[in-house]
């Protein structure tokens, strides 16, 4: 794994699609949930003007991830 690679990768949480597609970020986050059984949610994750906002979300909870974890559950949540 190259360095650019794991910054990346301590940056957003990446999926590699069956189709060789790589996801990263709130897409990733969407993928998921669409594997996982929620694919309605995944769906409407997906939209235009919902998308941004999922896109929006995720950087600010990865970027506040230490603050929102003491928040939630008493702890840091370091990756």
């Amino acid at each position: 794994m190259t360095e650019e690679v794991r910054a990346a990768c301590r940056a957003a949480v990446h999926v590699m699609t069956p189709e060789g597609r790589l996801l990263s970020g709130g897409a990733a986050v969407a993928f998921i949930l669409g594997e996982i059984g929620h694919r309605r949610v995944s769906w409407i994750m997906t939209r235009p003007v919902i998308r941004n906002l999922v896109e929006w979300g995720y950087r600010f909870v990865a970027r506040h991830r230490r603050w929102i974890g003491r928040l939630v559950f008493g702890k840091d949540c370091r990756t």
